[in-house]
């Protein structure tokens, strides 16, 4: 199970299992592939034609050798060997397996391609999707569901194209060569026994397929408590939770046990019922053929073509009721993956919304309420104006909706009442992607990819050079530790940025949003995991970059605000006071308490 427990996507954690979709019929989800095939369509062609005459050459192959054993059984064929006849037969077992390697060579590139589309336009719609649902989702799961999806796709496109219709075909053919050379009954025994075996196949598979989305359930579940509880690995040693953890790894497992287990029960049922219809079949045909060549109605090759005929049939037959359950098995994985799509984009672009003209950004907040759902509201009625290369300040208690400003400036989510405005563009009324380009955010929480640190400065603007990386990494006071490390900026991070510091990671996300370069800065406490000597290099620096730039700074810290031109005091949502440092102070409110307490702590 190793590689169930280590194959994930770079995603936020998730905090709640999503809600339960009914799931689509298995014609919807084939017909939602149907789009990415049409790029090749003269493939699609050749491949077909190719399987027809795979299946042709397959079909004559047990007539060349009914030909051989006629001939050779009569007496003439002890001087002279029907050469002609076994050349035909062996070129005509040549042809079937070169016609059918050429098709399968072909169609590789409209497979490969159908998967290389399909996963990309499912992670480009996870992009789009809001942080709602991604505060939603869990990251396990998520990566299970595209796994399996994707390699459903390749099993679909492969076996429903080769071996379905060609089994069809196949099936097709030998009923009127039996037809037309044989008595009635063979063709109706051939055609009945299709008949039944296909039923009891779709009839068992279906309701199977309920007990493998069990299993995919599951199997997703424990994938999502392994992820959940690696990507905690130092939570988990800190209260010695590494048995607890097991354990409930280990109970998620055993239902998946035990939901694996009926579904192997279940196949080998299924498998038992398709050997005995066609076992009843061949040997109904044998007795006939065996019957009428005592008879002298049909020859000895005759027998044989019989027998070969149902071989050949056998083994697509039974081959057929494992792809038909394998489809339905990828039909199942690939419903989860397809109904990522389903899922709506909360925050969408506006028809023909123009990009953001940023110009000297001025902000404006008015009267912006705002929940996360119905029953938890967090922000009401907040007004405030950031002009143009000003700088404005917002502090309060943890829980006061300080951080939901910035999340609400950046469009993660839409106001429920008022706006919000730059330049006196409604942020609904623009492109997302050029409002985000003009914003740079220093988070408190700053989360790496697990690359280089060059990697995630350059992330702030990949098309920078590398002496433009090193300049943000001058300025954001990091490059000298950068330069002390063995792969100095090649140095990989970690999962999450895990091998650095706090203080090194936030450090790291300055000199990202520094090499940004945008209009409108967010620190929202930027310098919380500094020590006071760093802070002090780092808060000089940051109002240097600051300087003529619209600058929304979020804190807790009230040493770090004391500069700028206005601050907001919140509490529950709501601007309690608002003003310089020197204001609030003179004006013995809540800011001013906050600020001794905060004196007497630095005693």
């Amino acid at each position: 199970m190793g590689h169930r427990i280590l194959k994930c996507i770079s995603m936020s954690s998730y905090l709640h299992a999503p809600e339960v979709q009914p799931p689509r019929s298995d014609w919807q989800t084939i017909r939602t592939m149907f789009p990415y095939l049409t790029e090749f369509r003269g493939r699609l062609v050749a491949v077909v034609i190719l399987l027809v005459m795979a299946k042709l050459a397959n079909v004559m192959v047990p007539l060349a050798l009914k030909e051989i054993v006629d001939a050779m059984s009569v007496s003439k064929a002890l001087l002279l060997v029907p050469v002609a006849l076994i050349v035909g037969y062996g070129a005509l077992r040549l042809s079937s397996t070169l016609f059918g390697e050429l098709r399968d060579a072909i169609f590789a590139k409209v497979t490969q391609r159908a998967i290389r589309r399909v996963a990309l336009q499912v992670f480009e719609h996870l992009h789009a999707l809001s942080l709602r649902f991604h505060l939603e989702r869990q990251t396990g799961g998520v990566s299970r569901d595209i796994e399996r999806g994707t390699r459903g796709i390749s099993f679909l496109l492969t076996f429903l194209l080769f071996n379905i219709l060609p089994t069809f075909l196949e099936i097709f053919l030998v009923a009127i060569i039996l037809l037309n050379k044989y008595s009635p009954w063979y063709a109706a025994i051939t055609f009945i026994t299709l008949v039944i075996y296909v039923v009891f196949t779709v009839k068992v598979a279906g309701w199977r397929m309920n007990l493998r989305r069990t299993m995919n359930e599951l199997d997703s579940q424990a994938n999502t408590r392994a992820i959940d509880s690696l990507l905690n690995y130092e939570t988990v040693k800190y209260f010695g939770n590494e048995r607890y953890e097991s354990e409930r790894y280990d109970r998620q497992m055993a239902s998946w046990e035990t939901a694996a287990v009926r579904d192997k029960v279940s196949l080998a049922s299924l498998n038992a019922g398709q050997s005995f219809i066609i076992g009843i079949g061949v040997t109904l045909l044998m007795l006939m053929a065996a019957n009428d060549v005592s008879q002298g109605r049909m020859t000895v090759g005759d027998l044989v073509l019989v027998n070969v005929f149902m071989l050949q049939l056998y083994m697509p037959l039974h081959f057929l009721g494992f792809v038909y359950r394998e489809i339905k098995n990828a039909l199942a994985d690939m419903e989860k993956m397809f109904r990522l799509l389903d899922e709506n984009r909360e925050i969408q672009d506006a028809a023909g919304a123009p990009t953001l003209a940023v110009g000297n950004a001025a902000v404006s907040f008015q009267h912006v309420s705002f929940g996360y759902d119905p029953e938890r509201q967090i922000l009401f009625d907040v007004s405030f104006d950031i002009p143009a290369g000003h700088t404005v300040a917002v502090v309060g208690a943890s829980g006061a909706g300080k951080s939901t400003l910035s999340r609400l400036l950046f469009r993660f989510y839409d106001v429920t009442a008022g706006g919000i405005f730059i330049n006196g563009q409604d942020l609904r009324h623009v492109t997302q992607q050029s409002l985000r380009a003009a914003i740079g955010i220093v988070p408190q929480d700053t989360v790496l990819f697990n690359d280089s640190i060059f990697y995630n400065i350059a992330y702030g603007r990949p098309d920078a050079t590398r002496d433009e990386v090193i300049a943000a990494a001058r300025s954001a006071h990091i490059h000298d530790f950068i330069g002390a490390l063995p792969q100095g900026y090649d140095t990989v991070v970690g999962e999450r940025g895990l091998k650095l510091s706090g203080g090194e990671k936030q450090r790291v996300a300055i000199a990202r949003a520094i090499l940004k370069d945008p209009a409108i800065l967010i620190f929202d406490e930027a310098t919380s995991a500094l020590d006071s000597h760093s802070e002090r290099a780092i808060q000089d620096e940051l109002r240097a970059i600051a300087r003529d730039r619209t600058t929304l700074i979020i804190a807790h810290r009230l040493s770090t605000v004391v500069e700028a031109e206005q601050i907001l005091v919140m509490d529950q949502g709501r601007v309690i006071e608002r003003g310089s440092h020197r204001e609030l102070l003179a004006a013995q409110g809540r800011y001013a308490q906050m600020w001794a307490l905060q004196q007497q702590e630095q005693v």
